[in-house]
Parts: C-alpha cells; sequence; structure tokens
C-alpha cells in the first residue's frame, strides 16, 4: 500500500497577504482565525485589508502556548458557535498545528495555513503535535484532512529572526538522515524510497543555497536563494513526511526530540535545535567506531545546532541515563533500522556529546 497526503493548494510569492482574501474567497466567506499576538501584527494591515476587499468575514483567536488537547477543543466550540468551518492559521508551528487539528475535529472542517516564519514543515505536514501545557510532546496526531491552502508570503518570513530558519533546516535536515537508514533493510518500499528522494533533494538544497539564503534572513531581504530554502524547509520536509506505506518509519531523531521537550532546561530550544542535537545522538548511535557522521556535523554547525546539553540539576551522569531511559522509540521500527536501539546506546551516545562544544 502506498499512500500519499498533501495540502490541496501551495501558493508563494512575495507579498502574497496582500492577496490572500483573492484566494480565500472562492472556498468561503466565513473564517476564524488562529493567530498570535506576534505574527498577527506582522501580516496587518495588509491581511485585513486583503480579506475585507474579499468580502471575508472573520473573527479572531489570539493564541498563547502550546498546541494542547484543551485549547484545541476551546476552538472546536467557538467555531461551532460561530458557524464556521474553515479555520485559518497564520504564525508558527504551534499556531498551523492547532489550526489544523480545529479543522479535523469539525465536521466538513477545513484549514488554511499562512506560515510567518520557516522553523518547522507544519504548514504542509499530515499530522498536528500535540503538548502539555507545560512545553512536554504528548503525541504527533495523524490527520484526516490536510491544509485547503497554504499561503506562503516570503517577505514576511525573511523579516522573523533568522535562528527561525536555521531551524527550519536543520528540521528539514532530519528527513534525510532518519529515513535513509530504513533503506539498508527495506530496499523494496516505494514510499520510503519517495520519502527519501524527497529529503535529498532539501539537503541539495541547502548545500546549494543555505547560507544565501541566511545572509539574505539577516539582512530581511527576500532573495531567490530565501525562497528557495523555504520551499525546501516547507514542502520537500512535509512532502517527505507526507508518503506512507503498511510499514511505519518514524524518525528516531524526532523521538530523542520529543523527550528532550520534557527538560526545562531546553524551552528556550526551538524545535529544529532540538531535532539537531538528537541527529547528532542518533549519528553517535549509528556509527560503529562511535564517530558521528562528519558531513552532518558540518551542516548542524553551519545552521546554528546546538551540539551539547546545557548544565542540567544534579549530578550530569545520573540524568542523561534518566533521559537514555525515558527515550521511547516503537519496537517494530526498531528492528527495521541498522543500528540498535536500547537505553545503554543512548546512554552511550549522549555522553559522548559532551565532548562537543
Amino acid at each position: 500500500m502506498l499512500a500519499i497526503k498533501t495540502p490541496h493548494t501551495w501558493f508563494h510569492h512575495a507579498g502574497i497577504r496582500h492577496d490572500a482574501g483573492e484566494y480565500i474567497a472562492p472556498l468561503t466567506q466565513n473564517i476564524l482565525i488562529i493567530t498570535s499576538a506576534q505574527a498577527w501584527a506582522r501580516v496587518n494591515p495588509a491581511l485585513e485589508n486583503s480579506l475585507r476587499s474579499s468580502g471575508i468575514a472573520w473573527q479572531t483567536e489570539i493564541m498563547t502556548g502550546y498546541c494542547t488537547d484543551e485549547r484545541v477543543a476551546h476552538y472546536v466550540k467557538r467555531a461551532r458557535k460561530l458557524g464556521v468551518q474553515y479555520i485559518v492559521g497564520v504564525g508558527g508551528g504551534r499556531v498551523l498545528d492547532t489550526a489544523k487539528a480545529v479543522a479535523d475535529a469539525l465536521d466538513g472542517g477545513a484549514s488554511i495555513t499562512i506560515p510567518t516564519v520557516a522553523s518547522t514543515c507544519a504548514a504542509w505536514s499530515p499530522l498536528s503535535v500535540f503538548y502539555t501545557e507545560e512545553g512536554g510532546q504528548i503525541r504527533s496526531q495523524p490527520l484526516k484532512t490536510l491544509p485547503r491552502l497554504v499561503l506562503v508570503d516570503s517577505e514576511i518570513i525573511a523579516r522573523s529572526d533568522v535562528r527561525y530558519l536555521k531551524a527550519g533546516i536543520v528540521d528539514a535536515l532530519a528527513k534525510w538522515y532518519e529515513f535513509r537508514p530504513y533503506q539498508q533493510h527495506n530496499p523494496d518500499s516505494l514510499a520510503l524510497d519517495l520519502k527519501v528522494m524527497a529529503a535529498q533533494r532539501a539537503v541539495d538544497a541547502f548545500q546549494q543555497w543555505g547560507d544565501e539564503a541566511v545572509e539574505a534572513n539577516a539582512k530581511q531581504q527576500t532573495s531567490f536563494a530565501l525562497e528557495r530554502i523555504i520551499d525546501a524547509s516547507i514542502v520537500l520536509a512535509g512532502l517527505a513526511n507526507s508518503m506512507r506505506d503498511t510499514l511505519p518509519t518514524p524518525g528516531f531523531a524526532h523521538a530523542i526530540h520529543n523527550r528532550l521537550t520534557d527538560m526545562p532546561e531546553l524551552h528556550h530550544w526551538l524545535h529544529g535545535e532540538k531535532v539537531g542535537f538528537s541527529l547528532l545522538v542518533q549519528s553517535i548511535m549509528e556509527q560503529p567506531n562511535g564517530e558521528p557522521d562528519a558531513e552532518l556535523v558540518a551542516l548542524l554547525r553551519r545552521f546554528g545546532a546546538p551540539l551539547r546539553l546545557p548544565a542540567l540539576p544534579g549530578d550530569r551522569g545520573e540524568a542523561l541515563q534518566r533521559l537514555a531511559g525515558a527515550i521511547r522509540f516503537p519496537a517494530a521500527s526498531a528492528a527495521r533500522l541498522p543500528f540498535a536501539v536500547t537505553p545503554a546506546a543512548l546512554e552511550k551516545a549522549l555522553i559522548a556529546t559532551d565532548h562537543f562544544l
């Protein structure tokens, strides 16, 4: 079985916020917008003017915190009260995952995503990530329906902190380093082959245009390179996540990341930064000599991923041991990987990261 779930339509051009109403109006004249205060300020007054000129009525909910079950339930109730089926998410990954989950819970619901940063592939991804109120990841929830529209404005993304772009690059890099190892024991999976092909194209883009894109973002300017990197970070990474068959291939580094979200000492790390550190741990586990892949390390350094955990409370060795024991990964998926996934191997790799600066 091969299943591919993608958004209906992707539009990306500088200044699309000025035209967003024209794209949305053929679908609906009534929307509920979920956003953050910072993201809403960045897209306006252009977005509001565009919605108004297209005759679209909207209600705005300013979201704080994480995508939680309680928050999604609150917005579902609000949408039903308003009689709204289209949920528009404007912001970063937490907001977009919330908007997608709300739409998925509504009868006949649909979402539209407008990312204001390129820090994850959440605008495209066929799932929503749920957290506790404290920021600990609970689950990745597959969605029945994906966005009807993804509207990407490179002018808005260019004005975001360059740290988000770097984190998005590293998160997208993970797809290649996480899916490729499965091929060694699973050479006949078309879904896996397609995932790796999409992920490889993203890596190629980062190698070719990554530095130029970071430079443009730092200057808050749009450029061809920045647009290519935005597409790679969202489209190619999202596409790699969108193809599945009967044999699941979850990302091992993301499983490590999931437990890092429980550590208050890392709450200031972005999603992609946690993933980058987790890729280093995975790479150490993969290599018989315990030396991580040199090209990966170079890419992590190039795009600012942290390679060492900060100070931890209590005895550091005991803290790393507890972390290793808390990481969970499906046994059936672990059996498909060409390296041992055990608490002992994880602990050894975590300790080895202390040698990196």
